[in-house]
């Protein structure tokens, strides 16, 4: 249901596709690691990346281009343009790599960028007698494919709702609104206290 096409959200117009972890090699090569389902789109040469240090967002002034990229381990060795050593390269360590939400292919119906769940408003479906409730808000999404969870901030607390379509019923990310269904018990069985 949800796609792992992007990490972490900045400003609405960008995402985080990935982060630098290291250098390898001694020519400037850098080892990243990927964040989003769609390495082998984001990671080739000549791609401009929006760059900021651990913990920020971007604000436009730096960014990095791709010179040469090759895969090892199923993570992305990239050179990237005037980064000629490992001295170099090392200055790199922590930067987060960020494009615009707009570069970020169309998925199928269905789907959902994690990215774009985060913020939305969470409700229960009208009942015969009543209408839906507020429960919180999507604070991030966890868990991997199959097992994925909405992580709601309720007034109680952390919420855990699975993201399965037979509890969520409604995701409309354009309108931030998740309309589900939960099973008796579901909201206070998987509620965790913050």
């Amino acid at each position: 249901m949800a796609g792992t096409g992007t990490g972490a959200s900045a400003p609405d117009d960008l995402v985080l596709v990935g982060t630098i972890e290291r250098p390898h090699g001694l020519r400037g090569e850098v080892v990243v690691n990927p964040l989003t389902d769609f390495g082998g789109e984001r990671f080739v040469p000549g791609a401009t990346l929006a760059t900021a240090r651990a913990g920020q967002t971007p604000d436009g002034s730096t960014s990095l281009r791709i010179d040469d990229v090759r895969w090892h381990k199923g993570r992305p060795l990239v050179l990237f343009e005037g980064v000629e050593t490992v001295e170099a390269a090392d200055t790199l360590r922590g930067q987060g790599l960020w494009i615009a939400a707009s570069a970020r292919p169309a998925l199928e119906a269905g789907l959902f960028y994690e990215t774009d769940l985060v913020g939305c408003r969470v409700e229960t479906v009208d009942g015969p007698d009543a209408p839906g409730t507020a429960v919180g808000t999507v604070q991030r999404v966890d868990g991997a494919p199959g097992a994925t969870v909405l992580v709601v901030e309720t007034p109680q607390g952390e919420v855990l709702v699975p993201l399965a379509d037979a509890i969520c019923r409604v995701i409309d990310p354009d309108a931030r609104r998740i309309v589900i269904d939960p099973p008796a018990g579901l909201l206070d069985v998987n509620r965790r206290s913050t």
